[in-house]
């Protein structure tokens, strides 16, 4: 779900902190809560608000312990690293009326200590999604039998959530740049207008070639062939809507180009071989809607940036260049990664205040066969209709069976065991 991105009117409140026992066994200093300086950014169009009620959900990232508050006297926190998510419902005048407004934010990674302890939380207006959520992501693959990595079998699926006809021309699917399990404090930081990315793969089309119908998918692969003659294990993509293909330039590494599924536009990819999905799930997966075409894109939407690498050899400063998608471009994006290894989410707040996973741990060997699938909230006319929160923690199931799997019957673990569940979305039974 796209968010209405306002600020610019900030509400600076004032938090007291409790000063309390603690149960951890710390040192003396780091014992002591200390008060931060919390600002509240209200969207710009709101005016004269006034705060009704408001939680905050704060989870100690160190620990993984989360606690709620309804008053934020009430909070009592230790110097450390925290994701603070925020909900309030508000009565404030908008174009000279009277009305109420449920605004939510989240600040991930803040850092408080006895120095350093602002709290800076913009909030968002929920807005409705009028175009196509992404409904599942499989990126782990699937195995051979001698227990190997099989490529080529990811696929990404993009659901028609509204109750009209959509149109899959001019969707592109993008890969986020930066991963979720490595940080930097990357200069100039545009992430509050920018998605950083590293692919771009484009539906192309007139603008109704691809119609898609309420209630149904659109189904993009890596490679669209029938994936069980190479792996038994697999199973069939010659049936997907598209695939990305790339012409490589390694000639030990070519893609193969399905004679049965046409191809995406490729607008840009970094590999000079061919592109797939990041099997652990570190990075961000978008789809986007680019008013522009592709030449005055590339020519515009470059973004250069550095950073500082700290290794035990030295501190090394880098510069890169990627490219760069307007927030206000893009219709949806999961954050994904796995919980031992995640130190943040490398897109904004207004586009996803969560992530989800396949596994638990780096190089996790379960994760094989598995996706993430948005959850059904219930069903309309014997169609499902999808939760599109913004937040990808509440909006998708883990870590479950790949929807291909569950129809076409397949294997659902490297000693090839057929899947005969049926579900609507890894957990619904269907």
């Amino acid at each position: 779900m796209k968010f209405k991105h306002l600020s610019k009117i900030v509400i600076v409140l004032a938090a007291a902190f409790v000063m309390g026992a603690c149960d951890d066994t710390l040192d003396e200093g780091r014992n002591t809560p200390v008060t931060p300086d919390i600002q509240v950014i209200m969207p710009a169009d709101l005016a004269d608000v006034v705060v009704e009620s408001e939680t905050f959900e704060v989870k100690n990232v160190t620990t993984g312990s989360v606690v709620k508050y309804s008053s934020r006297n009430d909070i009592q926190l230790r110097t450390g690293l925290y994701d603070v998510a925020y909900e309030t419902q508000v009565r404030c005048m908008v174009d000279g009326e009277q009305v109420e407004r449920h605004l939510t934010g989240f600040t991930p990674s803040v850092e408080i200590t006895s120095s350093s302890h602002a709290l800076s939380i913009e909030t968002f207006e929920n807005l409705v999604n009028d175009d196509f959520v992404i409904s599942e992501i499989f990126f782990t693959g699937t195995l051979r039998s001698t227990g190997n990595q099989y490529y080529g079998d990811d696929y990404v699926k993009l659901y028609n959530n509204t109750d009209h006809v959509l149109y899959a021309d001019g969707i592109t699917f993008l890969e986020s740049k930066f991963v979720t399990t490595e940080k930097f404090d990357y200069s100039p930081d545009i992430m509050s207008d920018y998605m950083t990315v590293e692919a771009l793969y484009t539906v192309p089309g007139s603008g109704h070639d691809y119609p898609v119908q309420p209630g149904e998918e659109f189904w993009i692969v890596d490679t669209g062939i029938d994936h069980r003659v190479a792996n038994e294990n697999s199973f069939d993509c010659s049936g997907a809507d598209f695939e990305w293909y790339d012409v490589s330039t390694q000639p030990a590494h070519m893609d193969i180009d399905s004679p049965t599924v046409p191809n995406l536009d490729r607008w840009y990819s970094y590999t000079l071989s061919f592109f797939v999905l990041h099997n652990r799930g570190f990075r961000v997966w978008a789809i986007a809607r680019i008013p522009i075409d592709r030449d005055e894109y590339l020519t515009n939407y470059k973004y250069r940036y550095n950073y500082t690498m700290v290794l035990p050899a030295g501190t090394f400063p880098m510069s890169q260049t990627a490219y760069k998608v307007p927030n206000s471009w893009i219709v949806d994006a999961v954050n994904c990664s796995v919980e031992s290894e995640r130190v943040w989410n490398v897109t904004a707040p207004s586009l996803d205040r969560g992530w989800t996973y396949c596994g638990t741990m780096d190089h996790d060997k379960t994760r094989y066969f598995h996706s993430v699938r948005r959850k059904v909230l219930y069903l309309k006319d014997g169609k499902p209709v999808l939760k599109d929160t913004n937040n990808s923690s509440e909006d998708f199931n883990p870590f479950v069976t790949p929807s291909e799997i569950e129809k076409q019957g397949t294997a659902k673990d490297v000693n090839g065991t057929p899947c005969t569940t049926r579900t609507w979305d890894g957990v619904m039974p269907r």
